[in-house]
């Protein structure tokens, strides 16, 4: 690796997948005060990720719905609203 090319917060990171549970030990420069123990035994920074490649319907091949903030239910909300007004227009 090239010398010199890194930020000077650019370490090693837990990060952890909420929906799977998986972890990853990666290079980052992402700021998190919280610490943890890796399989090596080491302490590392840890981050909280929703989605990973363990958890996304395109490296699983799994199709999931990750709604967090209601996103879907106020769509499907919306989405019965507009049926009911073209069923009044007709």
């Amino acid at each position: 690796m090239k010398k010199d090319i890194h930020p000077d917060n650019y370490r090693l990171v837990i990060f952890q997948d909420n929906s799977s549970n998986e972890r990853f030990l990666i290079g980052s420069t992402v700021e998190t005060d919280a610490t943890d123990t890796w399989e090596d035994g080491q302490e590392y920074p840890i981050a909280y990720v929703d989605v990973s490649s363990a958890s996304h319907p395109f490296y699983t091949g799994q199709e999931k719905v990750m709604d967090t903030a209601g996103r879907v239910d106020r769509f499907k909300q919306r989405a019965a609203k507009a049926a009911e007004a073209r069923k009044k227009k007709v």
